[in-house]
């Protein structure tokens, strides 16, 4: 049974002060979870602080993303061996504003996968379709590309450690959300995906979030799905009440 996994991608938003005073209320409501694994992601300014509220709580740290080098004159980048000593434990790798805003293509993103892998950070890796792609029914090609060049050359073992967070673009901070049936459809495919990739038992043990106007009124129909293991979660985790009430409703009963 994969443990569920719900992640706040809080993405440029909140000082230090602001990220300090968030986890030091969010770990008193969520103290006693223990069926869900819990992820605040941070800017990079606030990890450090951040990691010293969170020592020895049940919440997990993570980054929003990292370059692939490990040092250099790369100018205004953050490497991997940088997020670990800042005290990341989770990274997150080709967000669809990465794509969008900065460029970021499946190569980059395997580039960064392996060098996150690499650091011992667990990656987060976010695939999905844009609006005009799900009207031309390119979803499955898509996704399935993204999948393929991601994880090009990324071990069968590696690929257990990895994270799969499927994100459509078209539901990503617009209030429209996938139905719980086409998220599923999605999950699946990347399901399959990965068995033909790595095999039955790597596939099994791989989980996959869902990413999109995720609220705590939605994430309970969206984990009933058997494919369906978390969220990456965005507007909604910059409040501490909606992101407890989305921890708290996720703990269900797969049908």
């Amino acid at each position: 049974m994969r443990k569920p996994i719900i992640a706040g991608n809080w993405k440029l938003n909140k000082t230090s002060h602001e990220s300090i005073e968030f986890v030091t209320l969010l770990k008193r409501y969520v103290s006693n979870v223990s069926d869900v694994d819990i992820v605040v992601c941070p800017v990079f300014t606030a990890l450090c602080d951040i990691k010293d509220v969170l020592l020895e709580t049940n919440i997990g740290l993570g980054a929003q993303n990292l370059f692939w080098e490990d040092a250099g004159a790369f100018t205004g980048e953050v490497s991997g061996l940088l997020l670990k000593d800042a005290g990341a434990e989770y990274v997150i790798i080709g967000h669809s504003e990465r794509r969008q805003y900065f460029g970021e293509t499946n190569q980059t993103v395997n580039k960064k996968i392996k060098a996150a892998l690499k650091s011992g950070l667990i990656p987060i890796v976010c695939v999905g379709e844009v609006l005009e792609e799900r009207e031309q029914n390119k979803t499955t090609k898509v996704v399935t590309t993204q999948m393929k060049e991601g994880l090009e050359g990324v071990s069968k073992e590696d690929v257990k450690r990895i994270i799969i967070a499927y994100e459509p673009v078209w539901a990503i901070g617009t209030g429209k959300t996938a139905t719980p049936g086409q998220a599923q459809q999605v999950h699946q495919l990347i399901r399959q995906l990965l068995t033909q990739m790595c095999g039955e038992d790597v596939a099994q043990r791989v989980r996959i979030q869902y990413g999109g106007s995720v609220k705590p009124e939605n994430i309970a129909e969206l984990m009933a799905q058997p494919d369906i293991d978390g969220a990456l979660v965005g507007g909604a985790s910059l409040k501490v009440d909606s992101f407890v009430d989305i921890i708290k409703n996720s703990c269900v009963m797969k049908t």
